[in-house]
């Protein structure tokens, strides 16, 4: 089976997004990963629902919308009215995982989970059958560009041995410093999809960079 790529929009030029959506509908990109980012649980303000809404009319892949913010519960209803596939939540940023997951399962979405880079694997013990993804982020969130956290591939295979001692469907994402030196040894690791940034919207050949990324 391919990678699954989710190139993420933060990484695009926001001046020219519609050409940028244009690439992306035509590549081989299998969804579109977009950061909500509120300057509080992270350090950042990306968007908000005016530009998500945007982008829903005009891309054709599925919307991986990675919520980073306090209280992402809020917007269950406002996601699922945009059409997206994947509403993913911060397991630290939701007191009442469970109800959350379940809410956003009603609303007709998939359901991800994300952890910070010092979050165990452990922290899914309770959770991981009712999820449909769990997204590892590799860097600290709040930021492109960053460099890639050596401990992740390890925390990939952790998480791969609880999922499917588990019996668990869900499929595992990574965030973060994802290129052509770390991409084959996530994917050697256990992660099903690759969310990159920088390195799609800033290579020069960016549909073929999502081609590789696919074919590993």
């Amino acid at each position: 089976m391919a990678t699954i790529v989710s190139p993420s929009l933060l990484a695009a030029d926001f001046l020219h997004l519609d050409s940028e959506l244009e690439m992306i509908n035509r590549s081989e990109a299998d969804w579109l990963h977009l950061d909500v980012m509120d300057g509080v649980f992270v350090p950042n303000i990306s968007f908000g629902f005016p530009v998500l809404e945007a982008v829903a009319k005009k891309c054709t892949k599925p919307l991986d919308v990675h919520y980073m913010i306090v209280h992402p519960e809020h917007y269950i209803q406002q996601t699922a009215k945009l059409g997206a596939m994947m509403m993913n939540v911060h397991v630290e940023a939701c007191t009442h995982l469970h109800r959350t997951v379940q809410e956003i399962h009603q609303a007709g979405m998939k359901a991800g989970v994300t952890l910070n880079p010092a979050s165990p694997v452990s922290l899914l013990d309770d959770i991981i059958g009712d999820v449909d993804m769990v997204l590892l982020m590799s860097v600290n969130p709040g930021f492109g560009g960053q460099k890639f956290i050596e401990n992740t591939i390890r925390k990939v295979q952790r998480l791969r041995r609880l999922i499917d001692e588990s019996g668990s469907k869900a499929l595992i994402e990574i965030d973060g410093g994802v290129q052509n030196e770390t991409a084959p040894r996530l994917v050697q690791a256990g992660a099903d999809i690759l969310v990159a940034g920088s390195y799609v919207f800033g290579s020069p050949t960016p549909e073929q960079t999502i081609s590789e990324l696919r074919a590993l």
